[in-house]
């Protein structure tokens, strides 16, 4: 009886794996392809600049079967930015003046982000969550709005415009939230509602005011921003 329980708990185990491996690699082939599309999009000046991940897989090592995705990119990156191999509609679609050097700042700043939370933080972390909404959500909204609409400037930073801030701060909260609670529905979170729309919203401006001040020139936002949304979302879900 005994080693027919060991078997039966080896077998579920091996399975939980497989499930993983399986769904990991659908999963990179899945956003590679969403790359390849965003760049076929990118070369017909469709659109400007793309950033898309989702990872959902279900064991205690998922998280480093999620990890394959955004180190891959760190890799691709690392390739393309360095001149190994060019592809201009990779370059174009994530870099602002089409150069290959800059795939080794933002875009890479921010895959190495992901990566971090992913395996440090994984799903059932609101600050990890948060993070990440922060940086793609609220920082990605908050410079097509700046680009678009940002005429009135900040005083204290004439790079960066009141409408760039104050959509860094709605879509930041906005994601977040929405984030949480997709994951607060699959059960990897339970959250106090009333409290947690409170937390977000110091979060977010935490983030939106790091933002807005003139560091870009020193620290990219892709590094600035998530890192304070990570102490501010420590400190306050702690």
């Amino acid at each position: 009886m005994r080693l027919l329980r060991a078997d039966v708990a080896v077998a579920a185990a091996t399975g939980t794996v497989l499930q993983d491996v399986v769904a990991a690699v659908l999963m990179t082939a899945g956003a590679y392809s969403l790359v390849l599309f965003f760049d076929k999009l990118t070369k017909r000046n469709l659109i400007e600049q793309v950033g898309i991940l989702l990872c959902v897989l279900d064991s205690v090592e998922a998280r480093y079967f999620a990890a394959i995705v955004p180190l891959l990119n760190c890799i691709r990156l690392l390739i393309y930015g360095l001149s190994l191999v060019t592809d201009e509609g990779l370059i174009k679609s994530v870099t602002r003046k089409g150069k290959p050097e800059e795939l080794l700042r933002g875009p890479l700043y921010y895959v190495l982000v992901l990566l971090f939370c992913v395996v440090f933080f994984w799903r059932e972390s609101p600050v990890g969550i948060t993070s990440l909404a922060m940086m793609s959500g609220g920082d990605g909204f908050a410079d097509i709005m700046g680009r678009r609409y940002g005429s009135l400037k900040l005083p204290y930073n004439r790079k960066k415009s009141w409408i760039g801030s104050i959509s860094m701060f709605i879509f930041g909260f906005l994601c977040s939230i929405m984030m949480l609670y997709y994951f607060s529905t699959l059960g990897y979170l339970y959250m106090d509602w009333g409290r947690t729309v409170k937390k977000v919203a110091v979060i977010a401006l935490a983030g939106a005011v790091v933002e807005s001040l003139p560091l870009s020139e020193i620290i990219d936002d892709n590094i600035t921003v998530p890192l304070i949304s990570m102490l501010a979302g420590s400190l306050v879900f702690s």
